[in-house]
């Protein structure tokens, strides 16, 4: 462990705020964190493999971008869907099974494990959480849950960061540096989309808009080195093609096309609403079953199979109506590809079971994502909305399959309040960003429309209310008022004569409350101070009250303060002497006092202003 030790000087060596050491971290991280992306994909492949396409039958589709390691042979049975609903079954109890008795905190969706580990838990996150949500959630989508796959991968880089840190010994703010620097990472490269990976490390935090700066940098580094190093895993014609292919084209040929758009995005915001509150509320209902936690996987992915059988057979055995479970990208491919060849009551009907296999996937404390079926249920609303209004304005509405791109933006902004990540998100797995205006408009409304719904819960309306930052708004705070705010110029001071003999000040102290007392010259000029201690300490020595003097007892080399001062500095020499009161004067001349500084008033003024703060970032909320 030598080495380790060596490495961690090494590195807190840097100054933190430095770019080389955070270089040094980031291609850390994102080595790790690509090659996690590629164990995840791998594994989750192999499951799928070997009990949902090789018992069942069932073989979800892919989108052009996606690389199968099983090209050859995909299918080693007969679809048969009661054999299709015990694999999902049995996959929710392994992964419930995993989860519960190794690592209760892996259950869910992993984004907002890791968000709550950055502002509640100072960035730590158990060594053991990112290989149990590896194992459970490559179980949970192997078998056919619906979930997604970034909610793993980022708890996954999160976690690495987070060990990381802990192992060199590193800084609180360090950590969470690192562990959102992994969230990035992941993100970016499983969804081989670097850029946004950076930004929605940085963004998902926070639930109003407010971005948490320091993470940028480190994450856009370490999400470009875990980007590369998954695409290595990828056959050289897949390894700079978007997940969705390279030929989405769609473009705005008219500003009067921005109408329908917000009209989506109205469309957009109501179903967001309504997914971010069933699946809540099916988490409530799970959490009320007199079963183990354990089991509730197991029970939540039976139901979802019995939903995917029910669709399947009412849409006359078309297996793209399975998209409800599973990952789904398959039917989103069609979706933003050729949408003619979809139904409307079949794009709409996915969307809103979709909602429903999701909830009952991931609220029964199945592990998986949900940034995934996001972009399926967005996609498919989206694409379904743009044929209705193909058919209302044909001249207006030309390329109903870019509602569906717009869709997949616009109904994540609104859920997870991230409008600016998902908006280059979409861009970069699609390879299209002709759409960015309809894209920047339906994702900013929905944003503004969902306002009351969180589909992270952990999230923290902005810096000003993490507790992650406390420390930093103290300074902030004390920073941004004055001495002048606090002291009262106006408030009676008993100074006393540099002349004043020892017996006079003693007998002086009985009538008054004040503890510490300016002295002056004969033109009121300050050149010292004392407190009640140091007049204490000649109490019991009679024989010296006549002779000694106020200019013997008192102390000529005094901390002061003026009142331009700020109260940060006020608060430093405060502690700096360890004294509750100090004298103010004039900035121009510091023999001239204007009054005394108390330190209780302080802190107390200091309170009353962090109170308004928390007021006002409340209402901003509301």
């Amino acid at each position: 462990m030598a080495y380790l030790k060596t490495f961690g000087q090494f590195l807190t060596s840097f100054d933190l705020r430095t770019n080389s050491k955070w270089f040094v971290l980031s291609i850390l991280i994102g080595v790790v964190a690509g090659l996690g992306a590629i164990v995840f994909d791998v594994f989750t492949q192999v499951v799928q493999h070997y009990t949902l396409v090789s018992i069942s039958g069932f073989d979800h589709p892919q989108t052009i971008g996606e690389h199968s390691i099983y090209e050859e042979a995909k299918k080693h049975a007969d679809f048969s869907p009661w054999l299709m609903l015990v694999v999902i079954t049995l996959g929710g109890l392994a992964s419930g099974l995993i989860v519960y008795n190794f690592a209760p905190e892996a259950e869910g969706h992993g984004t907002d494990a890791a968000i709550d580990a950055f502002h509640n838990k100072r960035g730590i996150i158990q060594p053991r959480v990112p290989l149990i949500k590896t194992i459970a959630s490559a179980l949970t989508l192997g078998t056919g849950g619906s979930g997604g796959r970034e909610g793993p991968i980022a708890q996954i880089g999160a976690g690495f960061g987070s060990w990381v840190a802990s192992l060199l010994k590193l800084s609180a703010r360090d950590r969470r540096i690192m562990l959102a620097a992994g969230v990035g990472a992941g993100i970016g490269g499983i969804f081989r989309a670097p850029l946004a990976g950076a930004l929605f490390a940085a963004e998902i935090l926070y639930s109003n808009a407010d971005f948490e700066s320091d993470v940028i940098v480190p994450a856009a580094m370490s999400s470009i080195i875990a980007y590369s190093v998954y695409c290595l895993s990828l056959p050289q014609e897949l390894r700079f093609m978007p997940l969705f292919g390279d030929s989405l084209h769609h473009t705005v040929d008219s500003h009067g096309e921005l109408i329908p758009y917000t009209i989506l995005s109205i469309v957009l915001s109501l179903a967001a609403i309504f997914y971010v509150k069933t699946f809540y509320g099916t988490n409530r209902l799970f959490k009320l079953l007199p079963v183990k936690p354990m089991f509730r996987p197991a029970i939540g992915a039976f139901l979802t199979g019995l939903v995917g059988i029910g669709m399947y057979f009412l849409f006359d055995e078309d297996v793209r109506a399975l998209s409800v479970m599973s990952t789904g990208y398959g039917l989103l491919q069609n979706a933003l590809t050729s949408a003619a060849g979809l139904s409307i009551p079949l794009l709409l009907t996915v969307a809103f079971v979709k909602v429903f296999t999701t909830s009952l996937t991931i609220g029964s404390g199945g592990s998986g994502g949900v940034f995934g079926p996001s972009m399926v249920i967005g996609g498919c609303v989206g694409t379904a909305t743009g044929l209705i209004l193909q058919q209302l304005w044909p001249e207006l509405v030309t390329q109903p399959e870019a509602f569906g791109l717009v869709g997949m933006a616009g109904f994540f902004a609104g859920a997870a309040h991230a409008p600016i990540s998902t908006i280059i998100m979409v861009s970069e797995i699609t390879g299209n960003y002709s759409l960015l205006l309809p894209t920047m408009l339906a994702s900013t409304l929905c944003f503004v429309l969902c306002q009351k719904v969180h589909l992270y819960q952990k999230q923290y309306p902005s810096r000003l209310t993490s507790p992650a930052h406390r420390g930093d708004f103290l300074v902030d705070v004390l920073e941004g008022s004055r001495v002048s705010d606090v002291f009262d110029p106006e408030r009676k001071i008993q100074l006393i004569h540099e002349s004043k003999s020892l017996d006079e000040i003693v007998h002086s102290l009985a009538g008054t409350q004040q503890h510490y007392f300016p002295v002056v010259d004969d033109n009121e000029r300050i050149i010292g101070i004392f407190s009640e201690d140091d007049v204490r300490a000649y109490l019991y020595d009679e024989t010296i009250w006549k002779l000694a003097v106020a200019r013997d007892i008192m102390q000529s080399d005094f901390v002061k303060v003026s009142p331009d001062d700020d109260l940060n500095t006020a608060m430093q020499r405060f502690t700096s002497i360890n004294v509750e009161v100090l004298p103010v004067v004039d900035e121009h001349d510091p023999e001239i006092l204007l009054g005394m500084l108390n330190r209780k008033e302080t802190i107390g003024y200091y309170n009353q202003q962090l109170m308004k703060c928390k007021r006002a970032g409340e209402e901003c909320d509301e």
